[in-house]
């Protein structure tokens, strides 16, 4: 099942992907919300999440979602015409920091950005253009990453990839 209204939007940190999601969202008319699924550990995250708040406009509204990321596309789909999810790479970290089963998890969110009944534009990073990783974990998020990825590509009518702040269509 693809929710025809979808768009995965991929790329390398610092690559312009958030920026690009955003645009596509505050293109459609209608209210925004946005899901972080960021945590503020320390100052320099919580300072970096005060300014992304600051640079949306009235029309978004904020879900805090680091690891209930079903439940708050459920949530945010009753207010908004356009959901922005940012990111999943973050949502994926937190899982696996907390154990979770990730075929589950990433079963349901793919399940339910199929479901949803408004535009979902997601962000995650591409981390698997790199080296092997030196350590088990990092491995393991390495692969998660990219399983996580097809997973949520497969559910997306359009999925793109930025690089340098331009984007190139995968697919659409």
């Amino acid at each position: 099942m693809t929710n025809s209204h979808s768009l995965l939007v991929l790329g390398g940190a610092r690559s312009g992907k958030s920026s690009y999601a955003q645009a596509r969202c505050e293109a459609l008319p209608g209210r925004l919300a946005y899901i972080a699924t960021a945590q503020a550990f320390d100052t320099e995250m919580a300072a970096r999440i005060a300014r992304h708040r600051a640079e949306r406009g009235e029309r978004w509204f904020t879900l805090e979602a680091p690891t209930n990321l079903g439940e708050a596309i459920d949530q945010a789909a009753q207010d908004a015409h356009v959901i922005l999810i940012d990111c999943l790479t973050l949502w994926l970290s937190n899982l696996l920091l907390a154990d979770a089963d990730m075929a589950a998890a990433t079963g349901e969110l793919s399940e339910r950005v199929a479901k949803a009944s408004v535009p979902v534009i997601m962000v995650a990073n591409e981390v698997g253009l790199s080296i092997v990783p030196d350590n088990a974990l990092a491995r393991r998020f390495r692969d998660e990453a990219g399983w996580l990825n097809q997973k949520m590509a497969a559910v997306c009518r359009e999925v793109v990839f930025v690089a340098a702040g331009l984007p190139l269509t995968l697919k659409s």
